[in-house]
């Protein structure tokens, strides 16, 4: 259960990763100095703990199964992209985002 709990949690933090480098990429002024805003310090500051949360699953799990169900993150961080900045998800999208997810569940199937 704790594995799950990191597992979700690592996801979460990817997804506000993505989405606090993206607010302040739009944000950030010209230069590499410019792109020190504090969203995408936010952004490795998240990334910095999903990594850590990662670390506490690949304990537990073979590297190959933590991998394939850290694919999570792309079908997470697409559907927030969706919801909070008003991205559009198309048909291919749609049909990855599936084809993502059956593999993850696959995937999941083999865990004892």
């Amino acid at each position: 259960m704790k594995v799950l709990a990191c597992y979700l949690a690592m996801v979460l933090l990817t997804v506000s990763a993505n989405l606090f480098f993206k607010s302040g990429a739009m944000r950030a002024e010209s230069g590499l100095l410019g792109l020190l805003n504090i969203k995408i310090v936010l952004g490795f500051v998240c990334f910095g703990l999903a990594a850590l949360l990662y670390i506490v699953v690949l304990r537990v799990l073979p590297l190959n199964v933590a991998q394939s169900l850290a694919a999570m993150q792309f079908v997470a961080v697409i559907v927030a992209a969706h919801l909070v900045l008003g991205e559009p998800i198309g048909a291919a999208r749609l049909l990855g985002i599936g084809l993502i997810f059956s593999g993850i569940v696959l995937v999941g199937r083999t865990i004892t």
